[in-house]
């Protein structure tokens, strides 16, 4: 290599305590400015030791036996730079003594690189990442320990072998053993993609595992409720207070278009009054952190106030009980249950519904409602916003002669 300084030399090394007879012989290895010294489990008596010629200067049988053992070990050495050189590898002290030593350099492990990925992501929540972000990536890495468990009988894999047999049958494990949906399983495979490019950006993996993957995802189409269904869950009695505090917030979000994760966090403060003299919310959207302006309609304004003075609510500085979406979830399926909803109803389901529904079925435009809603462009509100066939007619019905 251009500008390289590199150099092998003997020399003995008197051990402490010496008291006389062979002295162990050491290899130094000098790399630019990197010095390393090995011991060669050689020894030679120092009268017959040549400093310049670094050799035994020993005449008997031993003493050429010795020579020989050196000369093959500088063999050795040049070998294994020239190799490196070969694989386009960095020549080091350190690089040829792993070698030499029968230790080469380890590879990195796919979970040791995974986790020191979400070690870093978990210092960065709440300044790069959101902390439903980190807990994907946790799953993530869960699946992926599970995956190579199951398909190699071992705790983690070389990085350095991942090829696209292996993510080809991480996506059919995850699907197949499981039982993660389509998409589900695109999602986790997205995650772990991210790991794979980190590899390759640090030269631990030359050749991308995941060229000539192809992610085709699924579009599930979500069914909103109908302004039927929505007066009904809105109006129906409850038998306690645990459903009452999940209807309003679902309700709530019905008419804000707000996530989950937005509702969860709005504060008393996040609420203000708007140009038009009205009460609306002031925040940034937790997944995007666009700013959102939206104008509070009677009915969240009503919800909002019930809560007002709620100890739950006053003691956590939040606008709403909301409980863990989990929970959300599972109780709207109660709660669905019990108006004779038959539809999968989610929080994610609210958003949906204000967007066709309570917007766009009414006639706000859609450059409105993805206002509103935090988008920042239309295809993203079209995907939410499929149109309802009463609005459809509605608006055909308009144009009949």
């Amino acid at each position: 290599m251009i500008g390289e300084t590199f150099k092998v030399l003997f020399h003995l090394k008197k051990p402490k305590n010496y008291e006389g007879g062979a002295i162990p012989i050491y290899m130094r290895i000098t790399v630019n400015s990197e010095r390393i010294e090995i011991a060669t489990s050689l020894k030679c008596h120092p009268e017959y030791w040549m400093k310049n010629a670094e050799c035994s200067g020993g005449k008997s049988s031993r003493g050429t036996d010795l020579n020989n053992h050196l000369s093959a070990l500088r063999h050795k050495v040049f070998n294994i730079r020239r190799s490196l050189i070969e694989l386009d590898k960095e020549v080091t002290a350190k690089s040829i003594r792993y070698y030499l030593t029968g230790d080469a350099e380890k590879p990195k492990m796919i979970l040791d690189v995974f986790r020191l990925h979400n070690d870093r992501m978990e210092s960065l929540v709440g300044i790069d990442f959101a902390a439903g972000t980190l807990e994907r990536y946790k799953t993530s890495l869960e699946h992926t320990r599970s995956f190579i468990k199951w398909k190699y009988s071992k705790i983690d894999y070389p990085a350095n072998r991942i090829d696209f047999e292996f993510v080809n049958d991480y996506e059919y494990w995850l699907k197949a053993v499981q039982k993660c949906s389509h998409n589900t399983s695109l999602k986790y495979v997205g995650n772990f993609r991210k790991i794979i490019r980190y590899c390759i950006r640090m030269g631990w993996l030359k050749k991308d595992p995941f060229f000539g993957y192809i992610i085709r995802r699924k579009d599930i189409p979500v069914v909103p409720l109908n302004m039927v269904e929505l007066q009904t869950l809105k109006n129906i009695p409850l038998p306690n207070d645990r459903l009452q505090h999940v209807r309003d917030v679902f309700v709530f979000c019905c008419y804000t278009g707000l996530s989950y994760a937005d509702v969860c966090n709005l504060k008393p403060s996040d609420v203000a009054i708007g140009i038009d003299k009205g009460k609306w919310i002031f925040i940034n959207r937790k997944k995007t952190e666009a700013g959102l302006r939206i104008p509070l309609l009677p009915d969240a304004v009503v919800i909002m106030d019930r809560y007002e003075k709620n100890s739950h609510c006053v003691s956590g500085n939040r606008l709403l009980p909301v409980l863990s979406n989990q929970k959300m979830n599972l109780y709207l399926g109660e709660l669905s249950a019990l108006c004779g909803i038959r539809k999968k109803v989610t929080m994610h389901i609210a958003r949906h519904t204000f967007a066709t529904t309570v917007t766009l079925n009414n006639g706000v435009p859609i450059e409105t409602v993805s206002r509103i809603l935090g988008h920042s462009n239309l295809k993203t509100t079209q995907h939410y916003a499929k149109l309802l066939d009463t609005k459809i007619s509605y608006d055909m019905n308009k144009i009949s002669i």
